[in-house]
């Protein structure tokens, strides 16, 4: 992401389109059943930002769900510029200076600060374990057949 970007999630329908292209790059998918064919866009005046409905297993449904940003009040673009500055910077902010910016609580930041770290670290590991795996998990024999 670089500045350009981090200006258009000032809105929160630019933010979900953008995060919708990120995690479905060929449609929405349920995460309940995981059917992508049976989905419609609710688009009441009362439902939320970005909600599908899946016709299969009758569940409605974000692209939130599964990620760091599920069962968060926290707007989606404030997460995508909370993650940007914490991200794209050799010294990130700290989260009292967070806070500021994003004018959220002295909490809310502290929580988003170690909720995206968590994330950082989850992924590194399961990088570095998908680099590092074992093909073939075979040990060598002795001559009298036990394992060395």
């Amino acid at each position: 992401m670089d500045a350009q970007k981090a200006e258009l999630f000032r809105d929160e329908q630019e933010a979900y389109r953008y995060v919708e292209h990120r995690i479905w790059p060929e449609g929405p998918v349920c995460p309940r059943c995981g059917t992508f064919d049976r989905i419609g866009k609710l688009c009441g005046t009362s439902t939320r930002v970005g909600t599908y409905k899946c016709y299969r297993c009758r569940k409605p449904f974000t692209v939130k769900i599964g990620t760091l940003f599920q069962s968060s009040h926290v707007p989606l673009h404030k997460w995508l510029r909370a993650i940007f500055l914490l991200t794209a910077s050799p010294r990130p902010p700290k989260w009292q200076h967070l806070c500021k910016i994003l004018e959220v609580s002295p909490k809310t930041a502290m929580f988003m600060t170690e909720r995206i770290e968590r994330a950082r670290v989850f992924h590194a590991r399961t990088a570095t374990r998908s680099n590092n795996e074992v093909i073939d998990d075979h040990r060598p024999e002795d001559s009298s057949g036990t394992t060395v």
